[in-house]
């Protein structure tokens, strides 16, 4: 029998609930700030998204809400975050972006203080070679459709973007995508900070090297099997 479009939407829904955990205990949270969002199956005008003032590991099925392009809160029964126009934005200008997720991890935040690239001196880091731009507009919330499209455009169309002493925007294809995007993302910026404080760092591979191990990263269902693998790890606790 084939999958209806409630059963599809079920499913999205209980993956935003995981992703939100495993989120919290990665080094993602920040209180209650931060948010994550999926579109809605069969209908990419529409996202589900977590809800204002609830911490990533407090979505529910009934508090989560549903938005629109323009960022209006469609359905749901908790408050829409008024940085949801990050969200909307970036599905405007990216159809192949199925989740957004905006966090303060604390080492990329450090990271985007210093105006620094990330460098390829980590696997973490390789993921992103392909370029991490950086949105230095403002450090001050994304609460207008016309921060939210600075940052989309800052973002272009890459994975990620750092935004300057504020923290990062990951996006994917998929949830999975962007959930494992973001730890690795945090992963490479704290390698790098404390390289650096060891005392700087050295030689780096040869370009077609660190494109090599690009290529191999790239492949979609490392993202399904770490994401799986950390859901995993919370429900044995």
């Amino acid at each position: 029998m084939e999958e209806t479009s409630t059963d599809a939407a079920t499913q999205v829904r209980q993956r935003l609930i995981d992703a939100g955990k495993i989120l919290q205990v990665n080094g993602q949270a920040d209180l209650t700030r931060g948010h994550v969002s999926i579109r809605v199956p069969g209908e990419p005008g529409l996202f589900y998204m977590k809800p204002h003032s609830m911490g990533f590991d407090e979505i529910t099925m009934e508090n989560m809400v549903t938005c629109n392009l323009d960022g209006v809160k469609v359905a749901g029964g908790g408050r829409r975050h008024s940085e949801v126009f990050i969200h909307s934005e970036i599905y405007k200008a990216r159809p192949d972006v199925n989740s957004v997720i905006h966090t303060h991890p604390t080492h990329a935040v450090a990271l985007s203080a210093t105006g620094q690239p990330l460098l390829p001196i980590s696997q973490p880091s390789v993921i992103f070679y392909d370029g991490l731009p950086y949105y230095t507009d403002t450090i001050e919330l994304i609460r207008s459709v016309e921060k939210g499209r600075g940052v989309a455009q800052a973002l272009g169309a890459c994975k990620a973007l750092l935004m300057r002493n504020h923290g990062v925007v990951v996006v994917g294809a998929s949830v999975e995508e962007s959930t494992v995007l973001a730890i690795m993302l945090e992963n490479a910026c704290e390698i790098q900070l404390k390289a650096a404080a060891a005392g700087g760092i050295g030689e780096m591979f040869a370009p077609e090297v660190v494109d090599r191990l690009y290529q191999t990263m790239m492949q979609p269902e490392h993202y399904f099997i770490n994401f799986n693998y950390m859901l995993r790890q919370l429900q044995r606790v």
